[in-house]
């Protein structure tokens, strides 16, 4: 038994490994389909088979005739959803990846688009349609069973831009600079009229706002009552005239910078120079406890049985303030409100439960002092 045993080992020792052929570059009599290389249930064929039933004719306008033949939109798209979905968005790695993964080569039928053209399809093509493309697929689910539109899931995240975070605006500084430039206006305007007869100027009891357009007017009758007063020195002249360029040159153009900032606040406290519409806002600490602020968007979406049914971007950062606008968004988009809408305490207040009950929503969202109310401290000092 130990002969035979040893015998075995030696003889399993010397025998020589097995591997198989390497036939590289032998050519095929029949080529290799890749429709058979792609699973059934792999996730590229619910893609492809989505976009095929979409109306892409929003794309399609955007392109202008003429010239060479042009990559379909359809196939495009299908690119760039499949990456999306496998978190892939550099244009470069999209292109790459069409070239060497079977899965983007069966979707595009062998066709081979470089990253410009990706790149081109996205920001010129696609922009302006991503809503109604988001749109189709959720009726789409709707038309299959699987959503009804009629319970929504709403919550919100802070989304950071890709603004610098060192270049921003503040309402408070603005409004405070703006307050200064109007006193100094103010006081070179008196200046003025000391030199000018006082019935060729406005009658200032009530004196209006001084801004851009009101600076103006100014600026044009000072300069009328000045050529029509004769008895008026030289030396006051050149004193008048100095006064007026530097309204003209200096602080009117100041006056519009500053009108114009607050244009772009709105009702913000803040946005950011090198992406305006982006506000900032306090976004969540980092593993050092440390509260960040920085330019973000409020992104609220709300979902049903786990799948995105609506989604809308604000710049303010609360999300009490979002409920009503996010609705109506809703009903744009859907032509009908939900029958039932779930939120955290975030959104609760009187005047989003105001249109709740206006809007027939059965809404199971708490008010922020809720839980609060729950606790022993709270009953006993309820004062």
């Amino acid at each position: 038994m130990c002969i035979f045993i040893i015998e075995f080992q030696i003889d399993n020792r010397m025998s020589k490994p097995i591997f198989k052929e390497n036939n590289q570059g032998q050519s095929c009599l029949f080529p290799i389909s890749l429709e058979e290389k792609i699973a059934a249930n792999s996730p590229v064929r619910l893609v492809n088979q989505i976009v095929d039933n979409l109306n892409i004719s929003k794309i399609i306008d955007t392109y202008c005739g003429g010239g060479t033949s042009a990559y379909h939109p359809r196939i495009l798209l299908k690119i760039v959803i499949y990456a999306y979905l496998n978190n892939i968005y550099s244009c470069r790695k999209i292109a790459k990846n069409n070239s060497e993964n079977i899965h983007y080569m069966w979707l595009s039928g062998m066709q081979e688009p470089d990253f410009r053209t990706i790149n081109r399809f996205r920001s010129e093509h696609l922009k302006e349609a991503v809503s109604d493309i988001f749109t189709q697929v959720v009726l789409m689910l709707v038309d299959m069973g699987y959503l009804t539109l009629k319970t929504i899931y709403i919550d919100g995240t802070k989304m950071e831009s890709r603004a610098n975070r060192y270049t921003f605006v503040w309402r408070k500084s603005v409004e405070k600079n703006k307050a200064k430039l109007e006193a100094k206006i103010k006081k070179i305007l008196e200046q003025i009229d000391e030199g000018i007869a006082q019935d060729n100027l406005p009658d200032d009891d009530n004196p209006t706002p001084i801004n851009s357009d009101e600076l103006k007017k100014r600026i044009a009758k000072i300069n009328e009552a000045t050529r029509q007063k004769e008895n008026l020195s030289q030396e006051e002249k050149k004193a008048i005239e100095k006064a007026v360029k530097e309204l003209e040159k200096k602080h009117l153009p100041k006056m519009e910078e500053y009108e114009q900032k607050l244009e772009i606040l709105g009702d913000r406290n803040s946005y950011s120079k090198t992406d305006p519409d982006a506000t900032f806002m306090k976004m969540k600490d980092d593993h050092m406890k440390n509260g960040q602020l920085k330019p973000a968007y409020n992104l609220q979406i709300g979902t049903e049985k786990q799948a995105i049914t609506h989604y809308q971007l604000f710049t303010n950062r609360t999300d009490f303030r979002t409920f009503i606008p996010f609705n109506e968004g809703f009903k744009e988009r859907y032509k009908k409100l939900p029958e039932k809408e779930v939120a955290d305490a975030g959104y609760g207040s009187e005047e989003n439960y105001e249109y709740a009950e206006n809007s027939n929503i059965q809404a199971f969202v708490k008010y922020p002092g809720f839980h609060a109310e729950q606790k022993k401290a709270y009953t006993e000092k309820i004062f």
